[in-house]
C-alpha cells in the first residue's frame, strides 16, 4: 500500500468507534450525506455503520482512495478530512 494511503488508514484506525459524517459525490453536482459510526478498517476499505434514520442500508464501505481522490469528504465532529 502506498505511504499516503497507509497514512489515511492509520488516521482512521485511531478513530474506530467515532461518529462520522460522509459526504459522497453522487454524480453531476449531487452529493449524498450519510451519518453513522466508523465500524471497522480493512487493508483496502473502511466500513461505516449507518444511523437507523439514514435509510435502508445498515452499513456502507468506502475505499481510502475515495478520500485521496476527493470523491468523499469525512467529518469527525468539526474536523473535515478531504486528504
Amino acid at each position: 500500500m502506498p505511504e499516503v494511503l497507509q497514512n489515511i488508514k492509520d488516521d482512521l484506525d485511531s478513530k474506530i468507534g467515532s461518529q462520522i459524517t460522509v459526504i459522497a459525490q453522487a454524480g453531476r453536482k449531487k452529493t449524498t450525506t450519510r451519518k453513522g459510526v466508523l465500524l471497522e478498517t480493512y487493508p483496502s476499505l473502511f466500513v461505516v455503520q449507518l444511523d437507523k434514520a439514514e435509510g435502508t442500508f445498515e452499513r456502507v464501505s468506502y475505499s481510502y482512495t475515495d478520500i485521496l481522490t476527493k470523491n468523499i469528504d469525512i467529518n469527525f465532529g468539526r474536523e473535515v478530512k478531504s486528504a
